[in-house]
């Protein structure tokens, strides 16, 4: 998008026009999860092990592909408001070289840790060797994984959510038509089993980077990747790992939390189904939340880089309004449906009727998390990745684990779910201070480390500095 559409666009259509095809591609993309493990588990159950067992290993390296690509996608949109083009190809070159590195390092480290990871939740070899026969050929290949989402945000970091949502779909759709030829060996295609699954998974990562590379090359966008912009810079490196490395954790915690409550909950092996149901759920409500505040990121690091601090405002104040508005009708399924949304995935009478009355619980606290969930995400979008990590930490472990050990203790295994929404509205409150505090200070840096960048020479403490988010008024 041009600098006026950035600037002067009506806030509400252009926010919907960056998160609508991330939507989409959202929705493509969680066909392909379950569509990919519904032919996994036409193998057998040990093949359906063994990709469970995976998974968490693929999770991480996505969390921390998608984490670096947050803090290039930030610094990108900043540099561009700010008017500073230059910066903004050095830190899209800087941030896919070192993306690079990151896939070499991730694919050796996940190579080497594999069997002894597999063989600490299996005792069956059956198990083990199809883990190894899926991750070998998908890990292999880590370094496309993580070239693909530095390109996505790359894109998304210019305001173009177009050509992620044809990639992601793209890539998706071959894995799916690929999975049961190259599993089952129909037509001409060889029987392959569990490598099939891996190969039909390599295969549609390739094909969308693939499209990320030649519309790249056919149809530039406004930032360019390239070796003469692969210059030495320290406080830009750091930009994007202090964005980057705070994202990467945001994504981590909701594990951490997981594992503390299942803990809580382990002498109560129905209630922690009822846990499992209540994330499977949780994440259609979510996810949508979370592609708005996608198509927030470059909009509002953008305005923030020029300096339009009532237009970054009103950017939040309107995602805000968007997540508020996506919980309110998670709130109303919640209350009003509980027991056919818990039937979805159980028919245990007994299960659906203590899972109705948690969902009725924890949902009390699904719109006061639209502020932590934006604060959060905002503050990413503005460079600011630490104050972001405080509000997840906040929301999934300082608040939440305690006030879950304390109810357990107080109420019983029913004290979890008033945790929710206990934790929820602490944090919100505290979320919402965070931003506002966090969002009205000024980055500053010595004007030596960018030369180039609208400034104005002001005294601290004898050096000069450059007042950085404020590139209108300098």
């Amino acid at each position: 998008m041009d600098e006026t559409c950035m600037k002067e666009k009506n806030v509400l259509p252009l926010l919907i026009s960056l998160a609508l095809p991330m939507v989409i591609s959202m929705l493509i993309n969680s066909l392909y999860n379950i569509v990919d493990s519904f032919f996994v588990a036409q193998i057998s159950e040990d093949a359906m092990t063994a990709l469970s067992l995976v998974f968490p290993v693929q999770n991480f390296i996505n969390a921390v592909s998608i984490g670096f690509g947050v803090g290039i996608n930030a610094v990108i949109a900043f540099c561009l408001g700010a008017g500073q083009p230059r910066l903004a190809h050095m830190a899209a070159t800087h941030g896919m070289v070192l993306s690079g590195v990151h896939g070499i390092i991730l694919t050796v480290a996940a190579l080497l840790v594999m069997p002894p990871f597999l063989r600490m939740f299996t005792a069956s070899d059956e198990v083990v060797q199809m883990g190894l026969q899926y991750s070998v050929i998908v890990f292999s290949f880590a370094l496309i994984t993580v070239l693909g989402i530095s390109f996505e945000k790359i894109f998304q970091s210019v305001g173009n959510m177009k050509v992620p949502m044809i990639s992601l779909s793209c890539g998706c759709i071959v894995n799916i038509i690929l999975d049961p030829l190259l599993i089952f060996g129909i037509g001409p295609f060889p029987r392959l089993g569990i490598d099939g699954a891996a190969w039909a998974t390599v295969i549609g990562q390739v094909s969308s980077l693939f499209i990320y590379s030649v519309v790249y090359v056919k149809r530039p966008i406004s930032v360019q990747i390239h070796r003469r912009y692969l210059l030495p810079d320290r406080t830009l490196d750091g930009k994007l790992y202090g964005i980057g490395i705070p994202a990467t954790l945001n994504m981590a915690l909701p594990s951490l939390l997981i594992a503390a409550l299942n803990g809580l909950l382990a002498a109560s092996q129905s209630y922690v189904v009822i846990l499992g149901i209540y994330y499977k759920l949780q994440t259609f409500l979510y996810l949508p939340a979370n592609e708005f505040i996608q198509g927030m990121r470059p909009l509002i690091g953008y305005n923030f880089g020029a300096g339009e601090q009532e237009r970054v405002r009103l950017i939040y104040l309107t995602t805000l309004g968007m997540t508020g508005l996506i919980m309110l009708a998670g709130t109303i399924l919640c209350q009003f449906f509980p027991a056919e949304l818990m039937g979805l995935f159980t028919d245990n009478g007994e299960t659906i009727m203590d899972g109705q009355a948690a969902l009725r619980i924890i949902s009390a606290g699904f719109i006061m998390s639209a502020v932590s969930v934006t604060s959060s995400g905002a503050l990413e979008g503005l460079g600011k990745g630490a104050p972001s990590f405080v509000i997840s930490l906040l929301r999934y472990t300082v608040i939440s684990i305690p006030t879950a050990y304390l109810l357990v203790r107080v109420m019983g295994p029913t004290g979890i779910w008033h945790a929710f929404w206990l934790s929820e509205a602490v944090t919100a409150v505290l979320a919402f201070f965070i931003y506002r505090r966090t969002a009205e200070k000024k980055d500053r840096h010595t004007v030596a480390d960018y030369p180039d960048f609208p400034w104005h020479i002001g005294p601290e403490n004898g050096v000069q500095v450059a007042v950085l988010g404020n590139a209108a008024a300098a």
